[in-house]
């Protein structure tokens, strides 16, 4: 019988073919697990699109709100829909903030780390994430906590969205002061998903976080002044000068903490009242150390201030809560 050869063999001046090496073996369970935190770190960049510690701050005012109107305890199954429904509105409101603002976010220090900066998400898809939440948050207000609390979240995304990001952050050193109106909206929305209406308490506690935003938000710009210089976002600290600042800090603290204590006649009891005068005082105090070292040309430390403001707030918010339920 005849043998044969290989083309390669029969071609003359032609070496043998070398063998093709096979495949390296896959390794599934590394496959496995490259997808998963593949999976993973696309569900942190969505999440990180709704900035949850602003989430978490909306939280700790909506709560102490319900309490106030419902003299105590409300219904459970209420709260959760509001604090979904509520969590969603403020997600679905960051998350268009970040679409709006990839540009300048892309350029500052404090937020380059943002998914919409990092290309971790595709302004699509993070456009459709921001709408989606906040039409799920209308439909869950509106169906377990009412009309009046529904027709509130709508103002409040739009407000964020259109009136602070698109028109006034980017025009005037007032932003912050008008915009942060939108951070005020879930006492309101608390209060009004237990009662169906509003009240003079939870205007009040409007108040209180209305005038406390202010002092609160220019504390963190003086720190990162650079940062919106560059992004050519007129923050106060950009357009005056530190003492400017910090006066107009101190003036926006006395009137939350008189703010505060309006509430203390109005809707609470001694309770409420020995809270908002000690953490008052407390934030006072940081508020006129803040401009006394700027005055004496020494580092100001903004950062204190702004964690100060956090706790203040919270401490507030608590005492509500507390005499609420102890009353």
């Amino acid at each position: 019988m005849r043998k044969v050869l290989p083309v390669t063999e029969v071609l003359a001046g032609r070496r043998r073919a070398a063998p093709v090496p096979a495949p390296a073996p896959i390794d599934v369970g590394a496959e496995r697990a490259a997808r998963r935190r593949q999976r993973a770190a696309v569900l942190r960049a969505y999440v990180a699109l709704t900035k949850p510690r602003i989430v978490e701050l909306l939280l700790v005012t909506t709560v102490p709100a319900m309490l106030l109107a419902a003299g105590g305890l409300p219904p459970l199954g209420l709260v959760l829909a509001t604090l979904v429904g509520g969590s969603l509105a403020a997600g679905s409101a960051n998350a268009l903030n970040c679409y709006l603002d990839r540009d300048i976010d892309a350029v500052m220090r404090r937020t380059v780390a943002r998914p919409l900066a990092r290309h971790a998400v595709s302004p699509r898809s993070a456009l459709v994430f921001g709408v989606a939440l906040g039409a799920v948050a209308i439909v869950i207000m509106a169906a377990f906590a009412g009309w009046l609390p529904a027709l509130l979240t709508v103002f409040a995304i739009l407000f964020y969205v259109l009136v602070y990001t698109l028109v006034l952050k980017r025009r005037t050193a007032q932003n912050i002061v008008w915009g942060g109106a939108a951070g005020c909206m879930p006492v309101l929305i608390g209060w009004s998903a237990v009662t169906g209406s509003l009240a003079w308490p939870p205007v009040v506690l409007f108040l209180v976080v209305f005038f406390w935003t202010p002092p609160h938000f220019w504390a963190l710009a003086m720190r990162f002044r650079d940062d919106y210089a560059r992004a050519g976002v007129p923050m106060l600290p950009v357009v005056a000068s530190p003492a400017v600042v910090a006066r107009r800090i101190v003036g926006y603290t006395w009137l939350t903490v008189a703010t505060s204590l309006v509430l203390w006649p109005l809707a609470t009891s001694w309770v409420y009242g020995v809270v908002a005068v000690a953490a008052g005082a407390w934030f006072l105090a940081a508020a006129h150390r803040l401009l006394g070292r700027v005055l004496r040309g020494v580092e100001p430390q903004p950062v204190r201030l702004f964690h100060l403001s956090n706790s203040y707030l919270a401490l507030l918010f608590v005492a509500v809560a507390v005499d609420a339920l102890v009353r």
